[in-house]
């Protein structure tokens, strides 16, 4: 079957809602700090756990949907996720809600289950865009979600925003049983023999270590930048609630409804530019974060500019990934994504640690970093795939010119 329009809205839909999971817990550091008594930073650690788990779950799980029906691990790795984030709202001690918010982590992976499954059901020439489509759910669902717990967290409390989500999640796990297509595996071997190929793939795909090495950086800053900007407006001189925090999502969302014109482009041009494109726009939007530090106005700007630029990398970069080797689609989303959230959870981690050291300057001049190691991966990379196709269009010159 091929999907309609109907169920690539669909796909966006649960992917939106589910991968909201790993990012309810953002806006609530400053409760939850308050509540365990411990310190913001320390607090802060459900982050980056959360987001090692999503890491662990891709590498692990995700796989299994290049050996196994998908739409059955789709609805079993709902039904944990489920069960985590009841987890997490009964969490009596701050130990228990760390590990709790690393088993959401693994169970909200299913959004990188629908994205193989939709690149697999839409059409060559349209692959692109429906990728853009699902990923424009997927992104607005991360910048919604801290809305909406910043909001839940000031009315009723930081545990209610967590079983909130498990009751949309059990909803969802009844939409996507009655709706979502069955598909066929591809790969007939062992669970090791599927692990294993992981590496394989990424010793013979270039472009898959390109595309990662590459997102990781981006991501990294994505993460660094969403968990220590609550710092930063629940501090002096905004003291913002989590509420007010929360409304920044806002601001992202506006910034992710470019990912089906980012997919569309990508279609029609060269996806490789797309990224070069997002990396300057993702720079510049580090600088002008950096500078409007004060001024909300600038910084909302600024916001928009860092998920434009995250976009034109990323869906530019999953494209890709997926054109390489169609029957190993999960396989390839598992080291693209899992790599990626690595980069999300250090991303956290060492934003949290620059933070404490030197405050949001600290965290804009580290993030720099990281995109000038994107830059030099992808021009570096570039030039190599430049003297590729020179040798293969000076061999095939030489073939036509060979007399007979």
């Amino acid at each position: 079957m091929h999907l309609s329009k109907k169920d690539v809205l669909l796909m966006a839909f649960c992917t939106g809602l589910i991968v909201a999971n790993i990012y309810y817990i953002q806006p609530l550091i400053v409760l939850i700090s308050k509540e365990f008594n411990i310190p913001e930073n320390v607090a802060g650690s459900a982050t980056w756990l959360t987001q090692a788990g999503y890491a662990v779950g891709l590498f692990l799980l995700v796989p299994l949907g290049d050996m196994f029906e998908r739409k059955k691990q789709i609805l079993v790795t709902t039904a944990i996720s489920i069960l985590a984030l009841i987890g997490v709202a009964l969490s009596p001690t701050f130990y228990i809600l760390q590990i709790c918010c690393f088993l959401v982590g693994a169970g909200s992976i299913v959004p990188q289950l629908i994205l193989p499954l939709s690149a697999t059901l839409s059409e060559p020439s349209q692959r692109g865009k429906v990728i853009g489509s699902v990923m424009s759910g997927l992104l607005i669902g991360i910048l919604l979600s801290r809305t909406l717990s910043g909001a839940i967290g000031k009315w009723l409390g930081w545990r209610s925003m967590f079983w909130i989500a498990a009751a949309l999640c059990t909803a969802l796990l009844g939409l996507m049983y009655k709706r979502f297509p069955a598909s066929k595996s591809a790969f007939s071997g062992k669970y090791h023999h599927l692990m294993r190929s992981l590496f394989t793939l990424i010793k013979t795909q270039p472009l898959l270590r390109e595309s990662t090495a590459i997102n990781m950086c981006c991501f990294a800053v994505f993460g660094a930048f969403w968990t220590t900007m609550v710092l930063l407006f629940s501090n002096e001189p905004f003291h913002f609630t989590s509420e007010k925090i929360g409304l920044f999502g806002l601001a992202g969302a506006a910034g992710a409804m470019a990912a089906p014109l980012v997919g569309k482009l990508g279609d029609k041009g060269s996806p490789r530019k797309t990224v070069g494109i997002g990396i300057f726009i993702l720079t510049i939007s580090l600088i002008l974060l950096y500078l409007t530090r004060e001024n909300v106005i600038g910084f909302v700007i600024g916001i928009i500019l860092i998920d434009v630029g995250q976009q034109s990398v990323h869906v530019s970069n999953q494209t890709r990934v997926y054109a390489l080797i169609p029957e190993a689609r999960n396989r390839l989303n598992t080291v693209f994504m899992s790599m990626s959230f690595i980069g999300t959870a250090c991303g956290s981690a060492i934003g949290l640690f620059l933070w404490k050291l030197y405050g949001w300057a600290g965290v804009c001049a580290g993030c720099l970093l990281l995109m000038g190691i994107s830059m030099v991966v992808y021009y570096t990379s570039g030039k190599r795939h430049k003297t590729f196709h020179a040798k293969n269009a000076e061999k095939q010159r030489r073939g036509v010119e060979r007399p007979a």
